[in-house]
């Protein structure tokens, strides 16, 4: 994609312009992050603080199908970033300009809020409340976490960019199955690192629910600089121009 491309889209007001559809994109990402809150945090509620291998199967799982679930609810109506690491992503792919940007990730934070605030209100006082509060593995450094969790993020963001690439697309396995089926994929492999956040809101509720904030910076940069990694290699070194694909031997 040329770079006078990517300028244009990030400063482009085209995406705000009509006031309708971008309320209904922001209720879109309002929503979908309360829902991802309320599910994917749900299943780790009644944990007592210990998990074992199948609560992280089924953890991973709850991540992954509520993803799969909420890309294809809303997909067509915000793009279902629900995730201020993807929102950026995009941004810095060109595709989303910075007020659209700055108005997704404020969405997204309060849905987050909304979310985890409804999971404490129906959660009996009796169960061991940590709402699913995303921290670093006391045997690792910080700058550990803000590494694992730039990483599998910058996975993700692939695999969002990737489905997202009109020339990229698959009739047979849909976008909300391949980003699902990485959600769940990174949790499996990083929950007992750092709960596998890969979002800065997915932390972001539990911590301002609970007033604990250690080391909640790892779940904004770590992601953060993931997601800008992603979309600028997807961008500028992976995706694939009309061109390109028109002549592509399969």
């Amino acid at each position: 994609m040329p770079r006078s491309k990517v300028v244009h889209g990030m400063i482009a007001m085209d995406d705000v312009s009509d006031n309708n559809k971008i309320w209904r994109m922001l209720f879109a990402e309002f929503l979908g992050t309360a829902i991802l809150l309320f599910l994917g945090c749900g299943s780790i509620m009644w944990l007592n603080g210990s998990t074992n291998s199948s609560d992280i199967l089924a953890i991973s799982l709850t991540f992954g199908f509520t993803i799969a679930t909420l890309v294809q609810i809303f997909g067509q109506t915000s793009g279902c970033h629900i995730n201020p690491a993807v929102t950026v992503s995009f941004l810095v792919s060109g595709q989303c300009s910075f007020l659209k940007s700055a108005l997704y990730i404020a969405a997204q934070c309060l849905g987050a809020i909304a979310g985890i605030y409804l999971l404490e209100f129906v959660t009996p006082d009796a169960v061991t409340k940590g709402l699913g509060k995303t921290d670093i593995n006391t045997l690792l450094q910080p700058g550990q976490g803000f590494v694992v969790e730039a990483f599998i993020t910058f996975i993700l963001v692939l695999v969002i960019h990737s489905v997202c690439d009109e020339a990229n697309r698959s009739n047979i396995v849909t976008p909300s199955i391949s980003i699902g089926l990485t959600i769940a994929a990174a949790h499996l492999a990083a929950i007992k690192y750092t709960g596998a956040s890969m979002n800065p809101a997915r932390s972001l509720g539990p911590a301002v629910a609970l007033g604990s904030w250690s080391n909640h910076w790892v779940y904004w940069v770590g992601p953060i600089v993931g997601g800008i990694l992603g979309g600028t290699v997807h961008t500028f070194v992976l995706k694939r121009h009309t061109e390109e694909a028109s002549s592509y031997d399969l």
